[in-house]
């Protein structure tokens, strides 16, 4: 807290580019989940995985879904949504486990009078 006017100190947190297009992904990524789901006897899909040793940066990159729709178009699903928390600090939220505090952090959203959305 700032000891002049009561308000929480934040940071600006350093933006952290995920996956959402195809393009997006390295070839090495899509190469590591297509041999995971060829070689190893997985009960998940490779992307739902949760490793508790990633670093913020390595699970803003994992990816859960990167295929073809019912419609043809590609999509591309993070596996994990990286939010801003109020103090400026970043987490990632799992797209499955987390699922509840992420629909938290999207009702917060709200728009500007330019049309942007900001992430309260």
């Amino acid at each position: 807290m700032d000891k002049h006017n009561q308000t929480p100190q934040t940071r600006t947190p350093k933006p952290i580019r995920q996956p959402l297009t195809p393009e997006e992904i390295t070839p090495e990524e899509y190469a590591e989940q297509k041999r995971a789901l060829r070689e190893e006897n997985l009960t998940v899909n490779p992307g739902d995985r949760i490793n508790h040793d990633n670093t913020l940066e390595e699970n803003a990159r994992q990816v859960a879904v990167n295929a073809p729709d019912i419609t043809g178009d590609h999509i591309v699903v993070p596996t994990y949504f990286v939010v801003n928390e109020p103090n400026g600090d970043q987490k990632a939220l799992h797209h499955v486990r987390d699922a509840e505090e992420i629909s938290d952090v999207i009702r917060m959203a709200r728009m500007d009078e330019d049309g942007e959305r900001h992430w309260w």
